[in-house]
């Protein structure tokens, strides 16, 4: 059974909860038992225990965020020791890009990361799709490692410490996996969730329109703000009307939902309809109507930008 060692920023504890969960088939095959610092008891000397846990693993997951470059023990200290644990062959380091920052210039540069191509979870369209690519990685290396023989090489961890506080290390009691608890929100930050949404939306689309029309002569994209929560987009194609949408905070639910109209002007209704849902770990977007005909059940942002761009764009690739 391999050991599975999480290097996180505490601000990303989420992404973590949600990886951790899409390993549970490896922890229910007995391939794996996984560790990071919620784990420790009341009392535990902190760098101590981390110490042991790190020298131990077997495969190091680093959650890479801007979060994570910016915290001094996760960057110099965990992902200085788990680099040299790799580079010796003793354990083997796998970056997982939670959100797009600047890691290919840092020492994880030189690593294959994942989800594939380094593409951070973030932006993909749905976050289960991304995770799963995750998973489905490191199985791969699990099973290489438990294949080979070589978690049994952790029997003599190094001796070199990756904080002053690394002597009298002291042994923890085994303990399970399965430590994750339900998450609640509030009605505070699911309308945070949804502004934010709208506000990421209305960027995608500008930056989308700029694009459109700089990659395809004739074609003018006009974007304009009406409110903060409603905005109209138009797209020319040799000076004629081709698409349009009007996309705003509002509809049956009032202001719990945002909006996707094919006419550019308030009174038409709505075409598309997202809401701001949840399960027990994390905020999502899902599409009420699925006109777009592309109905993923739990949308990051990205993939609520494009499942509202594929509409308007529609006309234009018919």
């Amino acid at each position: 059974m391999a050991k599975v060692f999480f290097s996180y920023s505490h601000h990303d504890e989420l992404y973590r909860d949600q990886l951790e969960a899409h390993l549970a088939s490896l922890r229910h095959e007995e391939k794996i038992e996984s560790w990071h610092d919620r784990r420790l008891l009341a009392g535990s000397e902190f760098g101590t225990e981390i110490d042991q846990q790190i020298n131990d693993a077997d495969v190091i997951l680093l959650l890479v965020t801007a979060n994570f470059l910016n915290s001094k023990y996760c960057y110099s200290i965990e992902m200085g020791r788990a680099l040299e644990r790799h580079r010796a062959g003793e354990a083997r380091v796998i970056p997982v890009i939670v959100k797009p920052c600047d890691w290919e210039s840092t020492p994880l540069g030189g690593l294959l990361a994942t989800p594939r191509d380094g593409k951070a979870i973030t932006t993909w369209p749905n976050f289960d799709e991304a995770f799963t690519d995750v998973a489905k990685q490191i199985r791969n290396v699990v099973n290489e490692i438990n294949a080979s023989s070589l978690a049994p090489a952790r029997a003599a961890p190094s001796n070199q410490p990756i904080s002053t506080a690394s002597s009298n290390i002291k042994i923890s009691p085994p303990r399970s996996s399965n430590l994750r608890l339900k998450k609640s929100f509030t009605e505070r930050e699911v309308d945070q969730f949804r502004h934010e949404t709208l506000e990421f939306i209305s960027r995608f689309f500008e930056g989308s329109l700029t694009e459109l029309q700089a990659r395809n002569p004739g074609i003018e994209g006009v974007f304009r703000t009406i409110d903060a929560n409603t905005f109209t987009c138009t797209i020319y194609s040799g000076g004629k009307k081709s698409s349009e949408c009007l996309i705003g905070m509002g509809g049956m639910l009032g202001n719990n939902a945002i909006t996707y109209s094919n006419r550019a002007s308030l009174g038409h209704g709505f075409n598309e309809m997202l809401t701001v849902e949840h399960d027990d770990q994390a905020l999502y977007i899902t599409q009420m109507l699925n006109m777009s005909g592309s109905r993923s059940s739990k949308l990051t942002q990205e993939g609520a930008a494009e499942a509202l761009w594929a509409m308007l764009i529609a006309p234009l690739q018919r």
